[in-house]
């Protein structure tokens, strides 16, 4: 294999975990929050809900670096 097929292969899975950390957060739910219905109270992350805003980052900056790097590679 090469460098391009490996890289679009580790794109994929990132971006199946990206999919899957943004779907697991919990902030706004519910279709009224959309509309201003929701509670505008600051909470602090504690625990696996700040894991997973923090991997969330992570994984959509190496969702970005692993773009950047199969664009330069053509």
């Amino acid at each position: 294999m090469d460098v391009k097929t490996i890289i679009s292969v580790v794109q994929i899975i990132v971006v199946g975990l990206l999919i899957t950390t943004v779907l697991l957060q919990q902030k706004g739910v519910g279709l009224s929050s959309s509309f201003g219905g929701g509670d505008s109270v600051y909470t602090t992350r504690r625990g696996p809900e700040k894991f997973i805003f923090y991997s969330s980052i992570v994984l959509s900056g190496l969702f970005l670096s692993l773009g950047l790097a199969a664009f330069f590679l053509n």
